[in-house]
Parts: structure tokens; sequence; C-alpha cells
């Protein structure tokens, strides 16, 4: 097993009663494989895995190593902020057959200092025989990481590599130096990637490769093999894609690019909810930019339509063209912003200029006939 290259972090597709979808579920981590994955993240923050229930926890891990078939590694997401709670989930999936290392995040809420997480790493660690995977991500559990504990962890046997998802390149390039050449370092921000590869990284775990699993392996495959005019093509190509997934809170967008390209239903779990209308449609214009999706089609253009003022209040009767856009008019609908029907009228709408003109100078008694600068 060659825990290396581009794995994906797998959403967690729902139905409409909100039980997970077997099925959309199956289809993804198919697709996932076929499109050349290096391998596979079930149940880490991406799939939502904090409102799954137990059974449903296990059944997603499960489907995973059933559909892989061996193909790709499976690396399955085993946290808690309880240290006894996460030896025991470590020890349960560890013991699936088909599951070849564990992902674990530093404890969430607690806090705990440097030596704390190192205990807690550790005690996992001491109770399986497959590989573990830290991941550091302090963003979502406010417990960062430092170098030198990695350092202290990558001294345990098989705690083999860390997921650094804290955003800090400086903080990355310390733990590269501080660890063994053979300690794999992942990127867990696919903007990243490439800068991790080159400091010594092995890769990246990542939301992107949900949508483009195959342009995601591929760029990461030539950083590792060193062809970067390659990897900075992709990279410079989709990175748009690998920003906008953390617009909102993970995994929001990109649950709704998946919908959008109709390969599960945006459903979450409380506490998410749908994006906002302005962001979802920033999702769709990037998507399509991306060639993920077909660009939307073009409202129709309206004809222009066109007003006449005819005022006889003071002076000579007159009749004036507008546009129905015109400024003077009430949200484009040829109405004026105030006026009194008893000396004055307006006309319309007319489809043509010609029309409108033609109108106006049927108008009987009109002295003065004129248009607006709204026509011009």
């Amino acid at each position: 097993m060659q825990l290396r290259g581009c794995g994906t972090a797998l959403v967690t597709p729902f139905s409409q009663d909100g039980a997970i979808d077997e099925t959309a579920l199956r289809n993804l981590i198919a697709w996932q494989v076929e499109s050349g994955i290096d391998f596979l993240v079930p149940c880490g923050t991406t799939g939502e895995t904090p409102t799954l229930a137990h059974d449903e926890w296990v059944r997603v891990i499960g489907v995973t190593v059933e559909v892989v078939a061996g193909r790709v590694p499976v690396i399955a997401g085993a946290t808690s902020n309880s240290t006894s709670e996460a030896v025991a989930k470590a020890k349960e999936v560890a013991a699936l057959a088909g599951v070849d290392a564990i992902l674990t995040a530093s404890p969430y809420y607690n806090k705990p200092t440097q030596e704390g997480q190192y205990r807690h790493f550790r005690a996992i660690a001491e109770v399986i025989d497959k590989p573990v995977i830290l991941y550091n991500v302090p963003g979502r559990t406010s417990a960062n990481l430092e170098p030198a504990t990695v350092a202290r962890l990558s001294e345990i046997a098989n705690i083999v590599g860390v997921k650094e998802a804290s955003g800090n390149m400086t903080q990355i390039a310390e733990v590269l130096n501080a660890v063994p050449e053979t300690f794999m370092v992942f990127s867990g921000d696919d903007a990243v990637t490439l800068p991790v590869i080159s400091l010594g990284g092995a890769g990246v775990i990542s939301v992107a490769s949900n949508e483009i699993p195959r342009e995601m392996a591929e760029m990461t495959r030539a950083a590792l093999n060193n062809d970067w005019a390659a990897a900075r093509a992709i990279h410079r190509k989709y990175l748009p894609l690998m920003q906008i997934n953390f617009i909102e809170s993970n995994p929001l967008p990109v649950k709704a690019a998946l919908a959008m390209m109709g390969k599960i239903e945006e459903i979450y779990r409380l506490p998410l909810l749908p994006m906002r209308r302005d962001t979802r449609s920033k999702v769709q214009r990037v998507a399509a930019d991306a060639g993920l999706i077909a660009r939307p089609t073009a409202a129709p253009v309206r004809s222009p339509e066109f007003f006449v003022y005819e005022s006889w209040a003071a002076g000579p009767h007159k009749a004036v063209l507008h546009r129905a856009t015109c400024g003077q008019c009430i949200a484009g609908k040829g109405r004026p912003s105030g006026h009194d029907p008893n000396h004055s009228k307006w006309h319309g709408p007319y489809g043509s200029l010609t029309v409108a003109r033609d109108a106006t100078h049927q108008m009987p008694g009109v002295l003065i006939r004129s248009e607006c600068k709204c026509v011009a």
C-alpha cells in the first residue's frame, strides 16, 4: 500500500428524507476510482461526519470499502474529542477488512495542550496495528498541532503522516523539516498543494477532487514527478474551483457543485444549511468556467418598449417620447414618478421606436412633439 498522491475527502450524499443516499455514494466512489484517484477518505470533515450516527459512520466506510474492492487504499476518518471514544472508534474501524489506514483529527472544543494532543494520538496508535494519519485543522478544532509535537508523534511506528490544514505555510515547512523523510505530509488545502509538494509533501487530501478527481490526481502526480509545467497548468486552470469550495463552510460549495453536475442531491444536515443565493451563483459560474456544467442560458432579450407622455397642464399641448427604461419612469414600466391625470396622460407601450413616433404624430392638438434624451 502506498499512501501518496491525491486522495478525495468524500462528501456524504443524503436523500430527500435525510437518509444516506447509498446509490449516489456508490456511484461517486466508482467514478472516483475510475477517474484515477490515488486513495479515498470517507468520513472526514467533508463527509459531515459529526452529523452521522454511529451506524451510519460504519456504513459509509463499509460501502466505500465494498465499492473500492481493493483498487485504491481507503483511509477511514475516526475522530472524537474524547480520547477513550477516539480509541474505541479507531479500534472498531481498523478491524474492518479493506480499511488501510486511519485519519484522526485533534480533539475539538477541549483545546488541549500540546502534551494533551500527543498523549491523545499516542493512545490511538497504541491500540491499532494500522497506519495512523494525524489531521491538523485548527480552524475547526481550536487546537493547533505544532511542528515539535508532530515530530514527537512521528517517532511512534504506526503514525505515518499528517494532513496539514493549518493554512500556515511557514508551519508546514517547519513540519517537513522536523519529521523524517519517510513521514508523509499531505496538504489539507487544495490551493497550496503544489507549494507543499515542492517542500517535500506527499500529496493532498482534497475537496476539489470530489468534482475533478482526474485533474487533481494528474496535477498531484505531475508535481510529485517534478513535471512542474504540467502541474502548474492544471493548477492555474482549476484554482478558482479550489478556492470557491471554501467560500462558505465546507462542504456546502462542493455539494452544491456536485448537485449541479447531477452527481448527488444538494441536501445537508443541520446545523448546515444551503448556501445563500449570491454564493450559489458564484459557485455556478466557477463550475461553468471549469467546464463541469453548462453555462446558464441567457435570459431572452426583451424588445425595447416606448411610451409617450402627453401633457396639457400649462403652456402648449405637448408630447414627449420616452424609452420604458427612462429614469423618469417608475421601475421601467412607463409610468411617471408623479403627474396629475387631469392634465397629463401616458400612452403605450409601443414595441418599436417607429410605431411610437407615428403614434405621437397622430395625437390631435399636440403642438410640441419631442423626444427625451433616453431615446437617443
